[in-house]
């Protein structure tokens, strides 16, 4: 297996590198002080420079305006663009956008890709994704209260609630998955369907955006609480099959967990070079450094193979993913999910440390990603649920009976 960096990833890093030291942390003070909306505007016109650069989004084929990157490529295009708060949204392919463009783009009707899919690959839209839900436990995705069902053969009249919906203010459209089976005996996994939902639809309401971790946020940054009455949409706005939803809803997943790890270990940089940099120039009293503490050395260490080793689990799950499909590397997936997580928040907490009470202020970036990606160990399934997962497939290849279940 090889994990090295390919030649044309080696280049556009390069570029996506300079790009962000240049253009995109220099707007990380703007947003601290004055919020989301104050750099919108800002944000639109990078999305013009990047598109010069061919990068609009990465992850695309070229003939959708994207880089043609592969999964292992984007990989480290997207560790790049998470030392940056604002990195992956400038290059357009943030959470949850760009799992509903690769749903559109492997899943999508002609008539879907040309609605949805070419507006929000040219970055004019935003998108959200409606599948957590209130009153149901977000780590079974398969016990849902949404239901869609059948109006005159043709239109779906979707009922429920989400929350949790990511991005919901502002965006065109929202990926809603319903169950559109309720029948008691309805096989779990074959009971909802994922139905594109415009937002001005009448019915379709956000009814607050979720106060999270002290914060409210406002457009790309909120999460929404989101209600469903009576939403009437065409039966050609489902995307696949009637009952793929769960089955499609995972699929999407998978190469996401990797721009999420990929993101995370991107962050975990930054705050490691914060942290290096903060140890070597802060002194205790004069000539006295605080790194030259035995207890900084080890967390310096410490970090640096965490980060390492996590990288390269990440890396062989993109390669994997990229030569047998995603269904092939729901191990390494789970694995990344919950360890490089778990590293994160360690980095994160040694380098506030480090900067003592300065760690957290919104001068830097740390406290922010404290706040924020403390749910990295809960969203896309909590860690409990992974670490089940992987033990589960584990014993079993060992013939342990009942084992071997199909919830991840």
């Amino acid at each position: 297996m090889d994990f090295s960096v390919p030649e044309k990833a080696q280049r556009i890093t390069g570029q996506v590198r300079d790009f962000v030291d240049r253009e995109v942390i220099p707007l990380e003070r703007k947003l601290f002080s004055q919020g989301f909306g104050a750099v919108e505007e800002d944000i639109r016109t990078l999305h013009g420079e990047v598109r010069k650069l061919g990068l609009l989004p990465p992850h695309l084929p070229e003939a959708w305006g994207g880089g043609g990157l592969s999964l292992l490529e984007f990989a480290h295009v997207s560790e790049e663009l998470g030392r940056s708060v604002l990195g992956h949204l400038v290059f357009h392919c943030q959470a949850p956008d760009a799992g509903n463009m690769e749903l559109l783009l492997q899943h999508g009707t002609p008539a879907q890709q040309e609605r949805w899919l070419r507006p929000l690959a040219r970055a004019e839209v935003r998108s959200c994704f409606g599948m957590t839900e209130p009153d149901f436990a977000g780590s079974n995705p398969v016990w849902l209260g949404t239901t869609a069902r059948r109006a005159g053969g043709d239109h779906y009249i979707l009922d429920g609630r989400k929350w949790f919906t990511s991005a919901a203010e502002g965006s065109a459209f929202c990926v809603v998955m319903a169950v559109t089976d309720p029948a008691p005996d309805a096989a779990p996994h074959a009971r909802a369907s994922l139905i594109v939902v415009p937002t001005d639809t009448p019915g379709f309401e956000i009814v607050r955006n979720l106060p999270f971790m002290g914060e409210t946020g406002a457009g790309w940054m909120s999460h929404a609480e989101v209600r469903l009455d009576g939403v009437r949409v065409p039966v050609e706005n489902r995307v696949g099959d009637e009952g793929a939803g769960f089955h499609l809803a995972q699929e999407r997943l998978g190469p996401g967990r990797i721009q999420h790890c990929m993101r995370w270990i991107g962050i975990c940089e930054r705050a490691f070079d914060l942290m290096c940099s903060r140890a070597a120039g802060r002194e205790l009293s004069p000539g006295d450094p605080l790194g030259s503490r035995q207890i900084v050395h080890a967390w310096i260490a410490e970090s640096r193979a965490a980060i390492d080793a996590a990288r390269l689990m990440v890396l062989r799950a993109a390669w994997k993913i990229d030569r047998e499909g995603a269904r092939a590397a729901r191990e390494d997936v789970s694995l990344i999910k919950f360890q490089v997580a778990n590293v994160l928040q360690e980095v994160l907490d040694r380098a506030i440390q480090v900067h003592g009470g300065y760690g957290l202020l919104d001068e830097l970036p740390l406290a922010f990603w404290w706040r924020h990606e403390r749910a990295a160990r809960i969203y896309d399934g909590p860690d409990e649920v992974h670490k089940s997962a992987v033990a589960r497939r584990i014993l079993a290849r060992y013939g342990m009976e009942g084992t071997s279940g199909t919830k991840s």
